[in-house]
């Protein structure tokens, strides 16, 4: 079992954000040595744990989670019309720009919560296999199985993922193609948290890799880009649009409210267009997911035309 998913399970009235900063601390040992959220546990292991409040403690029943609450028929009905693709291992839905995929203490309607409520529907909880920003739109893989999700779990570590976003930015990027290998590291601040460029001798630092082609623009306002992110790290495409001159439209957190073109809602431009990878029992899934409506009213003030450039840009135009 994942690490994280061990301490959620003895520690229900632990929230999330929290599990998170004391992992992220290395408040959190695995053997004597800090560990990550995704590290394996078995029999023998020993886990340390800080001292917590009384309140976060999820050895006594009374906190011990709650059956979820049942979907109601609308927004049963809702999670339906989001489904892109279903099989016996796993789902892919198009997420919702401003839906968030897990809660948290000001956070009470996320795509979490859903799953939960779908465990009496599939016999085991739905299980998220990557994730996307609450603001980011497009296709989300959800596995069925544990097996599968593990399976699955690998397989995006390992990079065998395909991943194509597409994007709406300030200005046009020079060169027209490009590859932005810049490292990242995450950082508190008063607005909550970001990442920023890591510096010479940032020990907590990690590689980041985006490719980026310019499909069309209008030229000087903005243009329309096809991203392909090599590693997947928190705010990975926003922050390097940004720190390269181009923020995505509408992107608070990375100065993409500013400047504004006339006639752009300030919502985030970022979709997760298309996503390829091995399917579990066999083949491969590709699947595209359509634009947000708030994306495709972009699209039509600034003259451009997915249906022209449907897949986005090629692995070897990239």
């Amino acid at each position: 079992m994942r690490l994280d998913r061990w301490l959620r399970l003895h520690y229900p009235a632990l929230p999330f954000s929290r599990l998170q900063k004391l992992l992220r601390k290395g408040e959190v040992r695995l053997n004597g040595r800090r560990a990550k959220a995704a590290a394996r546990i078995g029999a023998g292991d020993i886990i340390r744990i800080p001292p917590l409040p009384q309140d976060m403690r999820g050895a006594h029943p009374a906190r011990r989670p709650q059956p979820a609450r049942a979907l109601s028929k609308e927004e049963r009905q809702f999670f339906d019309s989001l489904i892109l693709h279903e099989d016996a291992d796993l789902l892919v839905i198009n997420k919702p720009s401003g839906l968030a995929v897990q809660g948290g203490s000001r956070t009470l309607e996320h795509l979490d919560r859903y799953l939960a409520a779908l465990e009496a529907d599939y016999g085991e909880r739905p299980r998220l296999v990557h994730r996307l920003d609450r603001d980011t739109s497009g296709a989300l893989v959800i596995a069925k199985k544990r097996h599968v999700a593990a399976r699955l779990g690998k397989l995006f570590a390992s990079r065998a993922v395909r991943k194509i976003y597409w994007a709406v930015v300030h200005g046009v990027p020079r060169p027209a193609q490009g590859r932005i290998g810049m490292a990242l590291i995450k950082t508190m601040t008063r607005q909550g948290e970001r990442v920023r460029p890591a510096r010479h001798g940032d020990t907590k630092a990690q590689k980041a890799v985006t490719y980026y082609a310019v499909v069309d623009k209008a030229a000087p306002v903005a243009a329309w880009l096809s991203l392909k992110p090599v590693t997947g790290r928190q705010h990975q495409l926003r922050a390097h649009a940004a720190f390269i001159g181009h923020p995505i439209l509408g992107d608070g957190k990375y100065e993409g409210l500013e400047g504004l073109p006339d006639g752009v809602e300030p919502r985030l431009h970022l979709h997760a267009r298309r996503i390829s990878f091995p399917h579990p029992s066999g083949g491969t899934l590709d699947i595209t997911a359509p634009l947000p409506e708030h994306m495709e009213r972009t699209f039509r003030l600034l003259g451009f035309d997915p249906g022209r450039y449907d897949d986005g840009m090629d692995d070897e135009d990239l």
